[in-house]
């Protein structure tokens, strides 16, 4: 389709992003030069919160001007500590106000199209018109594009999808699902049983498990590593987790975080990056700690039995100075499938 209009807007929750207003943004984004997308949220949505939503717009759509709203961002631009967003409940004519000024004051831009797939779209061009022209009486005139009000290309609303996310994965883009996928991750020092455990799990919850990258670029290197090498491996570590996030189901289970490269870095070098001591900050839905208690397997790769205890109270020092929640596992891997399962039922 020919560009139409210059600037067009499209203004939602995107609580979360879904593919109808995928479908909604794709048609502004066809028949404009340029398009501003605007998100607010008052109260905000469990789950779809600001940096999320911003994550989800300038992954998909960075072409074009995205403004994520906030009260605290609302004061800096506005410099007043008063300006608020309007509650969802106000009356239109309070949130089309709200949006000309943020349009026209904090992006700079006019706009001459609103796109929505809503009756109340013809009203808000109107007040979007009158606006503009009386900030610059040149002003293009401003039309609504209604887009699948029936929601026939896309029977879905973001109610319903909030309902069950993961059961309505269908209707959200693999990148924004990823972001509802619960990374679970298991610690434990050399013949552990993480490696095993974390693949076990993936097989038992029918989804995706995330390889100890270090571990692969260890044997890569023919058992020797370098300090830079550890950062990489902290990066590449969660690169992995969101790449495999996009196509599991509800969990994500990972063999080891940055916190195991940070313990190696820190054991090896004495040192470690300041990077990576941020990674190893990294969040998980939750934390396995694998207890030590069956006989050490040595492979030919691993070190001496005494290496995995010191790893062990590491782990335990560190999780408790961090303040990080986990569970210990023991027992047979079926045990600790079990252990694992309860700890994510009781989590819901």
């Amino acid at each position: 389709m020919s560009v139409r209009f210059e600037c067009g807007l499209v203004v939602g929750k995107f609580a979360p992003l879904h593919r109808g207003h995928q479908y909604v943004i794709d048609t502004a984004l066809s028949q404009c030069r340029h398009v501003i997308l605007l998100s607010y949220s008052n109260p905000e949505l469990p789950g779809c919160e600001p940096e999320r939503r911003e994550g989800w717009l300038a992954k998909l759509y960075p072409q074009t001007t995205r403004l994520v709203v906030t009260n605290e961002r609302l004061a800096q631009w506005f410099d007043d500590e008063q300006r608020k967003i309007p509650p969802n409940s106000a009356a239109d004519d309070v949130h089309r106000a709200f949006t000309a000024e943020l349009v026209e004051r904090v992006v700079g831009r006019q706009v001459d199209a609103v796109f929505t797939s809503e009756s109340y779209g013809d009203g808000f061009a109107a007040y979007l018109d009158r606006y503009f022209r009386g900030v610059n009486s040149s002003a293009r005139p401003v039309q609504h594009v209604l887009v699948d009000a029936a929601r026939r290309a896309v029977p879905t609303s973001g109610t319903n999808i909030r309902a069950d996310v993961h059961a309505q994965r269908e209707w959200l883009h693999p990148s924004v699902y990823g972001s509802f996928v619960g990374r679970v991750v298991c610690l434990g020092g050399e013949s552990s049983g993480k490696s095993t455990l974390t693949e076990a799990l993936a097989r038992a919850f029918g989804t995706s498990h995330a390889a100890e990258f270090g571990r692969e670029l260890w044997v890569e290197r023919g058992g020797t590593l370098e300090f830079d090498d550890l950062l990489l491996i902290g990066r590449t570590q969660v690169e992995r987790e969101e790449r495999l996030a996009e196509r599991s189901n509800r969990y994500l289970f990972c063999d080891t975080s940055p916190l195991t490269t940070l313990f190696y870095c820190l054991d090896q070098f004495g040192k470690a990056a300041p990077e990576l001591e941020r990674l190893a900050n990294r969040n998980y839905e939750l934390t396995v700690l694998c207890a030590p208690d069956f006989d050490f397997v040595q492979d030919g790769t691993r070190r001496e039995p005494e290496f995995r205890l010191k790893q062990h109270e590491w782990y335990l020092h560190e999780l408790q100075r961090r303040g990080v929640p986990y569970i210990e596992v023991r027992g047979s891997v079926e045990a600790r499938i079990e252990q694992v399962a309860t700890a994510l039922r009781r989590h819901k």
